[in-house]
């Protein structure tokens, strides 16, 4: 008996509706990934604009000086001294306003791409959170370190206690950027290689007699 057109419509329309569909889990892993190509992008941006150029391009206005903020070794009370002789009321005001925007956005983006890294990929709470705590600790010592840095040149004559803070702020905030570089690669195969061990070792056991 031939099928009429309402039947055969019917019978695709059910075939379709059984299709499965993706977990919610995947789609919001998926998702999550797409948030964090996006801030990786931004990240990176705000990286190169803050770090390469325009702190570069602050050397023009303090005699080829570089900006306190790319001395990863520190400096002392004496560069300090020429930095602020060598830059006039206008180019000391340019430093402290990158730092109240790009200075500001660079480590609060990248600490939430850096965040989300972890959160996607480390599974384990205890091992998320050590992996999120150099970030943390980044993003703090960063902003501190503006303020620091902004203070000390616009002090005619900063103590050498707020010099050294400036400076050892600086020195830390470098080292926290690499351990949190090294945490986000962490958590990237760290978790893979705790699965491949929990693996090995849940093997079959000896077989009974």
């Amino acid at each position: 008996m031939a099928r009429t057109r309402a039947q055969i419509a019917r019978k695709h329309s059910t075939g379709a509706s059984a299709a499965p569909e993706a977990p919610p889990v995947d789609r919001q892993r998926s998702n999550g990934s797409l948030v964090l190509i996006a801030a990786a992008v931004a990240s990176l941006f705000l990286f190169w604009y803050f770090h390469l150029l325009t702190l570069g391009q602050m050397t023009q206005l303090s005699g080829g000086l570089a900006m306190p903020d790319m001395m990863i070794g520190g400096y002392d009370a004496g560069y300090v001294d020429r930095l602020r002789d060598a830059m006039d009321d206008d180019a000391r005001g340019q430093l402290s306003y990158l730092h109240r925007t790009a200075g500001t956005l660079f480590p609060l983006i990248f600490a939430f791409t850096w965040l989300l890294l972890v959160q996607l990929n480390a599974g384990r709470r205890w091992l998320r959170w050590l992996l999120w705590s150099p970030v943390i600790l980044f993003v703090v010592v960063d902003l501190w370190e503006n303020i620091a840095i902004d203070a000390v040149l616009a002090d005619a004559a900063p103590g050498a206690g707020a010099v050294v803070l400036a400076s050892t702020l600086t020195v830390l905030r470098w080292v926290l950027l690499a351990l949190s570089l090294a945490a986000g690669a962490a958590s990237v195969f760290l978790p893979r290689t705790l699965r491949a061990a929990g693996g090995r070792g849940a093997g079959p056991g000896p077989k009974s007699r």
